[in-house]
Parts: C-alpha cells; structure tokens; sequence
C-alpha cells in the first residue's frame, strides 16, 4: 500500500482503536505506522469503535472483529474516504460512521458465528431410559409449542412414538404460529428475512405447512386413522393426553431482534459447520443466550390482517366438520391483538449482537 498522508492518518485511527478509542474517523486527525499489508474495512473499523463506546473489547474481540469479513448480502469490505483514492471501478470509500447498521451486523454476525464455534456444544444431559409402560403419543404442530415438551417429556423417560400411538396435533393463534414458522425455519435451513418470508406466503392461498393444522390432521389421518388425531389448542390438556401428572414446558420465546440475529448468526454457521453440528450449536449455544434478552415479540403485520383471519376461519371451520376432538376453544386459532414489532430494528439487532460480543469475550 502507497505511503501517503491519508494512509498514515488511517494507520493511526487503527491504533487509536485498538487501544480503546472512540474517536470518530472524521474527526480523526494523527497518524501511525502500517500494521499490517491492508487497512481493514470501514464496516470492521466502525464496529470497533461503537464496541469501544459500549464497553471494552479487549485485544482478542479488537482482532476477531478487525479481521473479520462481511458475509451475505451487501458491499465488500469498504476503504476509508480521506484514506485513499477513489477507483474508476468499485465502490467508492466511505465515511463509516454514515455506514448503515445493516453492514456493521454483517461483520457482528460472523463474529458471533465464530464464537459459538468456538464455545461448542455444552455436555450431553443424560435422559431417564425409556419406561416399559406408557402413552404412547406424538407431539406435531407449531413446534414452539411442541419441541420443549416433548424434549421434558424425552427427558423423562417418555419418549414419542411406538405402535398405537396418538397424535396430538397442538396449535394457536394463526398469528402467533406464523411467527414460529419463520422463526423455526430461520434457525434449522434458514430463511428470508421476516417481511420478504411474509409476502411470499400472503401470495398463496394457504397458509405454510407448519402453520395449516388441517393439512397437518389430514396428513397424519392417511397414517394413522382419523380415530387417533387429536386437535389440541389448549396447552395445559397436553399432560394429562400423554400420561403424565406434571406440567409440561411452554415455549421459549424470542424477541424479534434476536430472532433475527438467530437468523444471521445461523447463516454463517452454516458455512462453518455441517448441518447437524449447525443445529445444535444454534439451539444449544446459541439460543440461550438470546432467550434470557429481553423485547418485543415478531408480529404479523396489520397489512396482512384480513389474510389471516380468512386463512384462520378457513382452518378452524375445515377441523370442525372433518369431526377431529379438539381440545380447547376452536376460535383460539384466530388471530388475536398483542403487543410486539412487525419486524426486527437493525439498530436493536446490532446492540444485541454488540452486547454479545462483549459479554462472551469479558
């Protein structure tokens, strides 16, 4: 790299940084020595720095972050305007404090990826072993309703499945499961972001598989006869359908800004592990994390209100007359009012990938 004024300042913003500093680049006025063969990006300088504001990073998180790269979507690592000059091809350099938050996630994302790589799978819980005499069942449905219990229940000894066995069917809110559906999908495959997910779902004339309780009843009745599917809306029916005296765990709710980041940290990590190992490390390194931050909840959004009471009306009168027993209020599968976001803040999303960041590496 050419040994210029501009170069220099820039070398100096660099240890200003790495020491701590919060000093923004267009206030910037020093100068350092190279540290290395190429400047990092504005996207990893600027980061450093909110991470200085915010807290104290350390030597180890300055590094991870300043040699970071900007996966997904959006502009390559981009040069410091004052710094160089501008190419005939390329992006132009920038000022990184007029970057928006959508870039510096980017590179918070795959720093959190690395770290969750890096902190691996927590010891495996030894179960109870599988007791001889049991209710034989299956847990389907929205599976935030479904996966905690039926891991409590796995947990205790009782695990799904066998010959004989009922399927219970549990669902809410059409809204609320909607939420679920993305978010499931974020963290197992991935998935678009919320509102483009949205909008191609609203264009068709059903609602998503996880989402469409008939389809679901409908499926397991062509396995397993209509006589043993259960429709079950009311989540406090499910102990005593299963055999056991206990309640059982409901779900873990995440706020929309860390669903979203879920979403981020998830693309990456696939790129850094194998499909299975990605899962795990999503849902037990990952998401404990996020469930303990607090925030509103992912809401559909009210543009898409008359979609979903149609499609909802549609499915619980579709339940009713195919006769399936039904536990709990049918109309419990309409949608209802609650408080919550129509879709993730990027500034919320990158504080909470931020504060990550620095409790892990405290």
């Amino acid at each position: 790299m050419e040994d210029t004024p501009g170069v220099r300042r820039a070398w100096g913003w660099v240890a200003h940084l790495r020491s701590g500093g919060t000093t923004a680049w267009r206030d910037w006025t020093g100068e350092g020595e190279p540290r290395g063969r190429v400047l990092p990006g504005a996207q990893q300088l600027e980061l450093l720095r909110r991470l200085n504001a915010a807290g104290h990073p350390g030597d180890d998180l300055a590094t991870s972050v300043l040699e970071a790269s900007a996966p997904g979507r959006g502009r390559p690592d981009l040069e410091l305007e004052g710094a160089v000059d501008r190419l005939e091809f390329g992006p132009p350099p920038v000022d990184p404090s007029e970057l928006p938050d959508d870039e510096l996630l980017r590179v918070a994302a795959n720093v959190l990826a690395e770290d969750v790589v890096a902190a691996g799978l927590p010891e495996a819980r030894h179960h109870r072993r599988p007791r001889l005499w049991r209710t034989r069942y299956r847990l389907v449905g929205d599976p935030a309703l479904a996966d905690p219990m039926r891991a409590a229940l796995v947990a205790q000894g009782r695990p799904p499945g066998g010959r004989g066995s009922t399927v219970l069917v549990l669902g809410t809110d059409v809204g609320t499961m909607l939420a679920d559906a993305w978010t499931v999908r974020s963290l197992a495959e991935g998935a678009p972001a919320w509102r483009d997910w949205l909008a191609a779902c609203t264009r068709g004339r059903a609602l998503p598989r996880r989402v469409d309780l008939l389809r679901t009843a409908r499926a397991w009745t062509d396995r397993v006869g209509p006589e043993r599917v259960h429709v079950v809306l009311d989540p406090a029916a499910v102990p005593r359908l299963v055999g056991v005296r206990r309640p059982l765990p409901g779900p873990h709710p995440l706020s929309a800004d860390a669903t979203e980041l879920a979403r981020r940290v998830g693309q990456v990590l696939g790129l850094l592990a194998v499909p299975g190992r990605k899962r795990a490390l999503v849902h037990q390194t990952l998401l404990p994390r996020l469930v303990a931050e607090e925030g509103p909840p992912l809401v559909v959004p009210p543009e898409h209100a008359d979609w979903l009471h149609a499609r909802a009306v549609r499915v619980r009168d579709g339940l009713l007359r195919a006769g399936y027993p039904v536990h709990g209020d049918p109309d419990r599968l309409l949608p209802v009012a609650r408080a919550g976001v129509p879709e993730p803040s990027d500034a919320g999303v990158l504080a909470l990938a931020m504060r990550l960041l620095l409790e892990g590496r405290s």
